[in-house]
């Protein structure tokens, strides 16, 4: 039993990367209906982001500033939301009339750049970043193992932020705007408000959740161009799973995946890198909307 409990919070721990990554696809495709394929490609420059402003400024620009992680927690994410309104305003919106397919094509476009860009540049079996906190640093004793007090720092942030993202897109005047704005642009710009920037705005936010997952995985994960390829098409799996567009089904059935997928890991490690995709030809079989996902 203690082997599974551990087992599962270190499945928690990569599930919470599937949900926040999962969350941001949720919000683009939901409320833009954006399949944004380059999803991965801005977790990945989230962590560069990271890793570059803690120890490669100085070398690379003279500049004597090192940004550390709790600043990179803003900067990175706040740099690729940027770069993903600025993708959205130059070539998504040019789209939207067009079949779903001609978006992906773009995204994917866009994934293989980056991830092209930054293997002239980094090491392709990842780059250990430097920057994690030293009051982070340590273990926690949880009784029945101890556990890295980063890791559960990120489990418990990703759950806050992941939640937080729910209620304001549920909960709030300013979700309902959106939402209104996705069903129905005509009214809702006749009522003044500016529905075009409320999907750029809303495309940057999607990104900058990937980047922000990008930030927290650094200290985990070596940095590496092809980490958002090796973890997009789980990211996928679990958004088809848990109904694609529905907000509230990429968070839990993220966290879920990661602790069927860790407890797989102890009872038949063999299947733990596909558990996910069978559970996906299941739920295609029986709910093709996904768990969360309503009929169309």
């Amino acid at each position: 039993m203690q082997v599974i409990l551990a087992q599962a919070l270190l499945g928690l721990n990569v599930g919470v990367f599937y949900a926040m990554l999962s969350l941001g696809l949720a919000v683009i495709f939901g409320l833009l209906n954006i399949i944004n394929f380059a999803h991965g490609a801005m977790y990945m420059l989230g962590a560069f982001v990271a890793l570059i402003g803690y120890s490669l400024l100085d070398d690379w620009f003279g500049i004597s500033l090192q940004i550390g992680f709790w600043a990179s927690l803003i900067v990175a994410p706040l740099f690729v939301g940027i770069l993903g309104m600025i993708i959205e305003r130059t070539m998504l919106k040019r789209l939207y009339e067009l079949d779903h397919i001609y978006g992906l094509l773009l995204t994917f476009g866009i994934t293989l750049i980056l991830q092209g860009l930054f293997s002239n540049y980094f090491n392709i079996s990842g780059t250990p970043y430097p920057g994690q906190p030293e009051s982070l640093s340590g273990v926690v004793n949880l009784s029945f193992m101890y556990f890295p007090t980063y890791r559960l720092f990120a489990i418990v942030f990703s759950i806050v932020v992941c939640f937080a993202t729910w209620f304001v897109i549920e909960h709030t005047r300013l979700g309902s705007r959106l939402r209104a704005g996705v069903e129905n642009p005509t009214l809702t710009q006749a009522f003044g408000l500016n529905v075009p920037l409320m999907i750029t705005l809303t495309f940057g936010f999607g990104c900058a959740l990937a980047g922000l997952a990008g930030v927290l995985a650094a200290p985990i994960y070596s940095v590496s161009p092809l980490m958002g390829a090796d973890l997009i098409i789980v990211v996928f799996a679990v958004v088809v799973i848990g109904g694609m567009g529905s907000i509230m089904g990429a968070i839990l059935t993220g966290l879920a995946l990661g602790l069927v997928e860790g407890i797989t890991k102890v009872v038949y490690p063999p299947a733990a890198s596909t558990v996910i995709f069978f559970l996906m030809v299941l739920v295609l079989l029986f709910r093709p909307a996904g768990l969360f996902g309503k009929e169309r």
